[in-house]
């Protein structure tokens, strides 16, 4: 298992930048695929990015495509989510997760989330 803790969330204004931060700590962080998904009031967890243990893969979802980047750095155990354009239907709880593959009902280890609202 991996511990991780999230941070960066916060209120922030339609077309603002934020960058998300998840520190790991346990295992050998390098070993993981890292995601990160988000979950709205009222719906369900959604699967946002993904990016693979050396980096040279990511995945996003469609919405978030041109906006979102995600990037990560093995030397600092941290896996980062940098969001542009930010929109109102960004505003949700992130998690950032460990898996041992891409898909997303095998990421096992999660963090506390943190909250991200954008306001029109």
């Amino acid at each position: 298992q991996v511990q991780l803790v999230e941070s960066g969330g916060r209120l922030v204004q339609a077309g603002d930048s934020l960058r998300l931060s998840c520190a790991a700590s346990g295992r050998t962080f390098s070993a993981y695929t890292m995601g990160w998904f988000r979950q709205a009031p009222g719906k369900e967890r959604e699967f946002v990015s993904a990016i693979s243990r050396s980096g040279s893969m990511t995945y996003y979802t469609d919405s978030v495509k041109g906006r979102f980047t995600i990037s990560r750095d093995n030397a600092l155990n941290t896996v980062y989510l940098q969001m542009n354009s930010l929109k109102p239907e960004d505003t949700a709880v992130y998690y950032c997760a460990a898996g041992r593959t891409w898909s997303p009902a095998d990421f096992g280890s999660w963090g506390q989330g943190t909250q991200v609202t954008v306001s029109s």
